[in-house]
């Protein structure tokens, strides 16, 4: 009878089964740790360039979480920059760095980039990049008076930078500046001729007056001792010939590099631009040597594809949501792609 009673008592105890557990909202792009791994991402690929203008976030346009095990997680963004008026070599901290207006023919950078959070450190495991100036249509139609883009290797170009430099030297007791790259030119015909131009200079180990004596013998300082610096110049040749010539040298900074035309870099960089460019493109792929074998450096199709569809996916929701809703009610902001910091391209 005891048995009988202790069976009936356990029959009719609750039954406590497992619940699962709803999985977390997707990330956002603009939910703070999509920004914290963006901030990391720019600082990285700023880091990695040497050549051209350190570049700023615009917006992030996707994010991708693949989770790895207890506080280990894989990061894949998607990002838009834009190229500021600081260049590569400057010690100048992005964060004070002015973005390029839209009426300065501005420059976007498209960047994939994978990263690892470990225990909430985040690291850089590999990163694509490209850039791109605004087309020539585009900054018309809204500013038909802006000057574009001149080609870096434009007659007009190479004398003006030329003549900059051989002023600046022919007037300095100080070091003998020797050209790096020519960063940005524009060429404008009315109602005066100028051309101007921006580059990067570095400091030899002879003074300007041993250059005249002997230019040979004067060679970029060592790497231990090594002085970069960035000239901007405006050269007019009608109706009435004139040269203004601004040069600043950073002095020596531990660790900064620059990648001379014929050697490899360890980002994969193009060192000059070729013929017919305006500008030096962002091409960066780089594998960062704390990538292993578990955690691939390698992208997913979907994610190197997702920008172009998230680009059309956007509007698509909007013209689509047909649900009748309560006046005064908010659709709550799509968690993909963010906001925009400066402007689109």
């Amino acid at each position: 009878m005891k048995a009988l009673l202790a069976l009936i008592l356990l029959v009719q105890l609750p039954i406590h089964r497992a619940v699962p557990t709803a999985p977390p909202p997707p990330l956002g792009c603009d939910d703070p740790e999509s920004e914290a791994a963006a901030e990391v991402a720019v600082n990285y690929i700023n880091d990695h360039s040497h050549h051209g203008y350190k570049f700023a976030l615009n917006r992030i346009e996707q994010v991708r979480v693949l989770p790895q095990g207890p506080n280990n997680e894989i990061l894949f963004l998607e990002l838009d920059l834009l190229e500021t008026t600081c260049p590569i070599l400057s010690p100048t901290p992005l964060a004070n760095c002015t973005v390029r207006s839209f009426t300065e023919h501005a420059v976007e950078g498209d960047c994939d980039v994978k990263l690892q959070n470990l225990n909430g450190k985040l690291s850089v495991l590999a990163s694509k990049c490209h850039s791109h100036a605004d087309s020539r249509e585009d900054v018309l139609q809204l500013c038909p008076d802006c000057l574009l883009l001149a080609s870096l290797n434009n007659t007009e170009v190479l004398a003006a930078v030329t003549a900059a430099l051989n002023d600046h030297n022919s007037k300095t007791p100080d070091a003998y500046l020797r050209l790096l790259e020519i960063g940005r030119a524009k060429i404008q015909y009315h109602p005066v001729h100028m051309v101007s131009v921006e580059f990067a200079v570095a400091a030899t180990n002879c003074t300007a007056e041993e250059a005249k004596a002997n230019l040979e013998a004067c060679q970029l300082l060592p790497e231990d001792q090594s002085n970069f610096g960035f000239c901007r110049a405006t050269m007019v040749t009608r109706p009435k010939e004139d040269l203004q010539v601004d040069c600043e040298l950073y002095g020596h900074q531990p660790g900064v590099t620059f990648s001379h035309p014929g050697q490899d870099t360890s980002a994969g960089l193009v060192p000059s631009p070729g013929q017919g460019f305006t500008n030096h493109n962002l091409r960066l792929s780089h594998n960062s040597p704390v990538a292993s074998e578990s955690s691939s450096s390698e992208f997913p199709s979907s994610v190197l594809l997702a920008k172009s569809v998230a680009k059309r996916a956007a509007p698509e929701v909007a013209q689509h949501d047909k649900v009748p809703r309560p006046v005064g009610f908010a659709l709550p902001p799509p968690p993909c792609p963010g906001k925009v910091r400066y402007f689109k391209i």
